[in-house]
């Protein structure tokens, strides 16, 4: 399974957000791909002031203030 995790640059919330999401992977494998929303001007209008978000199959699982529970339920979700 892999799993989008939005970012940018100088944001403290994000670091927050992928240590969680690493969190997380220690107990459902997945990969984690990292995206700069700043490298994509499409990506970065749609998700800048949503950031941190974390997208499985094109579906966002959580955005801003990621927690381990809705991360873990959604993303064990077979």
């Amino acid at each position: 399974m892999k799993v989008n995790f939005f970012t940018r640059p100088n944001c403290p919330l994000c670091v927050d957000g992928l240590n969680m999401l690493k969190l997380v992977q220690e107990d459902v494998p997945f990969e984690i791909n990292i995206i700069n929303i700043e490298e994509d001007d499409y990506i970065h209008e749609k998700y800048m002031l949503m950031i941190p978000v974390v997208e499985k199959d094109g579906e966002i699982i959580q955005y801003g203030q990621l927690d381990y529970v809705t991360l873990y339920e959604r993303l064990n979700d077979n």
